[in-house]
């Protein structure tokens, strides 16, 4: 990420761009966190922060080894059904926190078409409040007609030490589970 000045002379970072989304045609269930963080920007990899808890909560619940490498990660994540991605496809943000995403700054992902593509996707889990309230102002309005269910979780992130390991598994595990 590049510095920049906007025309009132305050610092603003260039804009930091998410993933591909991650879904096997047979998607039943979608992940969406708001933007990926440093480390997994640096690391080209969903939830890459060591200290993220999404892949060990992801491989309780679904029985598979949450330490096998990234490419095997992701093919036990879709072997469950489930994709991942997130709501902005762009933004601006200092750091990784949610709080300093830049609101007029965000471009979201084109949820119409993926889910034209992945007509299987019954159930949208929010990793996170912000990824949530993202989708719900920014997404949600766009998508008439089309009838999903919703679940906001806890988020995965180092940052929400609020709840346990634990807590967090109780409200991943059957949002996850279709």
């Amino acid at each position: 990420m590049e510095n920049r000045m906007d025309s009132a002379g305050s610092r603003r970072d260039e804009q930091v761009w998410g993933f591909a989304p991650v879904a096997a045609p047979g998607a039943r269930v979608l992940v969406l966190g708001s933007m990926p963080g440093v480390a997994s920007l640096r690391q080209a990899r969903y939830y890459a922060h060591p200290r993220n808890a999404f892949w060990p909560l992801a491989g309780r619940i679904f029985g598979f080894d949450p330490g096998l490498d990234y490419p095997g990660r992701l093919q036990a994540l879709q072997a469950c059904g489930v994709a991942l991605w997130d709501v902005l496809q762009a933004c601006e943000r200092p750091g990784s926190l949610d709080a300093d995403i830049r609101g007029d700054t965000l471009v979201p992902n084109d949820f119409r078409a993926f889910l034209s593509v992945h007509p299987g996707i019954a159930r949208v889990c929010f990793n996170g409040a912000k990824a949530a309230a993202l989708y719900r102002r920014h997404v949600l309005p766009g998508l008439d007609g089309i009838s999903l269910q919703y679940f906001e979780l806890p988020s995965t992130s180092p940052a929400h030490a609020a709840a346990s390991f634990d807590q967090k598994l109780a409200a991943w595990e059957p949002a996850l589970k279709v």
